[in-house]
């Protein structure tokens, strides 16, 4: 036999309340207390309660779906936030809608178009490698959707933002290898188009300074964060008549393909080149040997962007407040340095 569904007059006879205050408190309404949106929900997951989320989305003009783009799936990196994005957004009653950019503007481009076909409530967007032209991003504004940004950020949207300390993070890195005894620092740095890579590029430059040591540009090299190029980029500074004791990578995959090609060119790290990256990915303390880097609040990341979406979603478009939330790093010293 068909077990019956629960339905809301079901919890609300439960737990005491309105049918009114249950459907508020399953929508996430911000007159319910916290306290009693809680009992709601912890009773309604008991219970095997299911929502009909057409006909609460045809009554609200909400779906309580949160949309996430990332660029990649590669590095643990996205992955994590992403877990703790979820769940930050169901205990507050939402869903997600995921999509990977793969690191081309067309998908990020058609990505965008994915959440506005099922009618996301709001998005989270890590932007890709490519991404130089935000008009596909300012349609959401347009359309009364909050977006926040999260790691690689655009500048030139009012719109809230979290972000690491990347310049910080960068100058502790760079002025740890200085203090290491090491004079000639080279800097696999990512697109200056990409906001990360420039204050990284910003806080290497200022340890450098610092410590007096001139900025050598042949030492610098930009490129499209398609690691498999960076073993010809450190090739090529380990070819340099007077080559580079350390490299300072812009990301742990850059780092961590930089240890091989240094590996593979029979020298030793640290004792010939230290190497030192950024993010700590889940491998970076498991390659030989094990890397050097600035660690990155991944989770802190992902529960700070979700709670400062769900507070915009809460608000009228006019009360939106734009803001950045700047998070600290920590350098992880490892034995490649």
């Amino acid at each position: 036999m068909k077990r019956r569904q629960v339905t809301i007059i079901d919890i609300a006879k439960a737990l005491n309340l309105s049918k009114s205050t249950v459907s508020r408190a399953l929508t996430g309404h911000k007159s319910v207390s916290e306290q009693t949106r809680e009992a709601v929900l912890e009773y309604a997951a008991q219970s095997d309660y299911q929502r009909n989320m057409h006909a609460i989305s045809l009554i609200t003009h909400k779906t309580n779906t949160i949309g996430i783009i990332v660029p990649e799936f590669m590095s643990s990196f996205f992955p994590q936030i992403i877990m703790e994005v979820q769940e930050v957004a169901t205990r507050a009653g939402y869903n997600t809608v995921i999509c990977q950019s793969n690191e081309t503007y067309e998908t990020e481009v058609a990505n965008t178009k994915v959440m506005l076909a099922n009618q996301v409530d709001g998005v989270l967007i890590s932007i890709t490698r490519e991404t130089k032209n935000f008009d596909h991003l300012k349609v959401f504004q347009r359309k009364g959707i909050p977006i926040v940004f999260f790691n690689r950020v655009c500048d030139e949207m009012n719109v809230p933002k979290v972000i690491v300390d990347d310049y910080d993070g960068a100058f502790h890195a760079v002025e740890h290898l200085i203090l290491r005894g090491h004079k000639r620092i080279a800097h696999i740095a990512g697109p200056p188009s990409l906001v990360i890579s420039a204050r990284r590029l910003n806080g290497y430059k200022a340890a450098l300074k610092k410590h007096d040591i001139p900025i050598d540009e042949e030492l610098i090299i930009h490129y499209d964060l398609n690691v498999e190029k960076v073993k010809i980029y450190v090739n090529h500074l380990l070819s340099l008549p007077n080559r580079p004791d350390a490299i300072f990578a812009v990301n742990d995959p850059t780092a961590i393909e930089t240890i091989l090609a240094i590996k593979k060119a029979g020298l030793r790290i640290p004792g010939d080149v230290a190497v030192v990256g950024f993010s700590n990915d889940f491998v970076s303390g498991l390659i030989e040997p094990a890397l050097t880097t600035v660690a990155q609040p991944v989770k802190e990341i992902g529960k700070v962007a979700t709670q400062m979406l769900i507070d915009q979603m809460k608000r009228d478009v006019n009360e939106w407040k734009s803001m950045i939330k700047v998070l600290k790093t920590q350098l992880i010293v490892r034995s490649s340095s």
